[in-house]
């Protein structure tokens, strides 16, 4: 794993510039990436994404008819433009979702317009993407992702908590893609405070994740100041490493985009589901709070503690099932070199040689960032793996 300055990211991206095959479903996915980051908020931003990527996948099938139909029923168009098409759902879709970006997403979309031909094939294309977008946001208006906030937080009577609402507590109730229900993967609980994984897992963290620890190295520290990122762009990009692979269609590219943003939306709903069942400490509560010698009432996590329960790991959860998507399409093929760049990190860009390397050092970052405990990392990455494997059984192959 390498940690590149920007610098010598733009003279690699140019000296290379010709080996990278991207398309213009890639091309779409970085543009929505950036637009659905501006939600407030990470599941929201991973929903949409969810939605643009049905979305694109819906419309480029309904084109090349590669793929048996899954969630809509627009009539066929052989002749349609695909990029047309593409650009169409990607900007219907964002409208929608994130209206504050309109006139970036307008913008975006005359672009990518601006390279097809006038003529029948654009016009038909634009007409598909158009109302394939509609079907599947239509199909999504019920889903659950909009209810007031009922959290009751645990107190008694006279006695203050902070006022400020974790965020997102129905999110676990939401309807999923790929998924019975929420608690489809729910874990067994937290560990017991008198094992000794609960007793190993605290040392670590007090040790390695607050925020003066004299005891992370500075390689630990960079992995943290990385992965306090938790929005789309952060983790799109290592999708685009692989899609980039030559010999990839726009066909494959689409259904592989869907099935990553189905089941990184469905790991949020499933760890949300658990999170909000077990309500387990986050370790600012546990630290400052402890017994004797354990406690330390100053101590403070090398980032800000994300505003929900402590276990599972979210972000755990979210590269497990991309990581199981990415992994099932190369087949037992090497990994091309995966690579992201973080906002929290200044920009800087991190490379990853596999699948599990890139899903490890997310489930380490978050021990460093002092927000998660090792064994819900653990529990995390090990229930989006499974969301990841189910969401590949879910969506058929291409037909023969």
């Amino acid at each position: 794993m390498k940690t590149l300055s920007i610098g010598l990211v733009f003279a690699l991206m140019l000296s290379v510039a010709g080996l990278v095959h991207a398309d213009v479903v890639t091309d779409a996915n970085a543009k929505a990436a950036e637009h659905a980051s501006k939600l407030p908020g990470t599941p929201p931003a991973v929903r949409a994404m969810a939605i643009v990527q049905v979305s694109v996948f819906e419309a480029v099938n309904t084109i090349s008819g590669r793929y048996p139909n899954q969630r809509t029923s627009v009539t066929a168009a052989p002749n349609a433009s695909v990029d047309a098409a593409v650009a169409a759902a990607t900007r219907t879709v964002l409208v929608k979702l994130v209206p504050a970006q309109q006139a970036a997403i307008e913008a975006d979309y005359q672009a990518a317009l601006g390279k097809v031909p006038d003529g029948a094939a654009k016009r038909d294309g634009i007409g598909v993407g158009e109302q394939v977008a509609a079907a599947v946001l239509a199909s999504c208006a019920d889903d659950g992702s909009v209810s007031p906030n009922v959290y009751r937080p645990h107190t008694t009577p006279g006695v203050y908590v902070p006022t400020m609402f974790p965020v997102v507590p129905h999110w676990g109730k939401r309807k999923p893609w790929v998924m019975t229900s929420g608690d489809q993967f729910r874990p067994g609980p937290p560990p017991s405070l008198a094992s000794d994984t609960w007793k190993r897992d605290f040392d670590e963290i007090k040790a390695l994740g607050g925020k003066t620890s004299t005891r992370r190295t500075p390689e630990q520290t960079a992995i943290a100041q990385f992965w306090e990122a938790t929005l789309p762009v952060v983790y799109w990009p290592v999708a685009r490493s692989v899609a980039s692979m030559p010999g990839r269609s726009v066909s494959d590219n689409a259904r592989l985009f869907a099935l990553a943003a189905m089941a990184m939306d469905d790991a949020l709903i499933a760890v949300m589901d658990a999170k909000y069942t077990y309500n387990f400490w986050r370790p600012v509560t546990a630290i400052r709070n402890a017994e004797g010698d354990a406690r330390d009432p100053g101590w403070l996590p090398f980032v800000d503690t994300p505003m929900h329960p402590e276990y599972p790991c979210a972000h755990c959860i979210v590269s497990g099932s991309l990581g199981a998507v990415l992994s099932a399409e190369l087949a037992g093929a090497p990994a091309p070199k995966l690579s992201s760049a973080s906002s929290t990190a200044n920009g800087a860009v991190r490379t990853w040689d596999s699948v599990d390397g890139f899903v490890q050092e997310v489930a380490v970052g978050r021990i460093y960032d002092g927000v998660h405990y090792r064994n819900s990392a653990e529990v995390g990455t090990a229930m989006g793996k499974k969301i990841g494997e189910l969401a590949v059984q879910k969506v058929p192959r291409a037909r023969p």
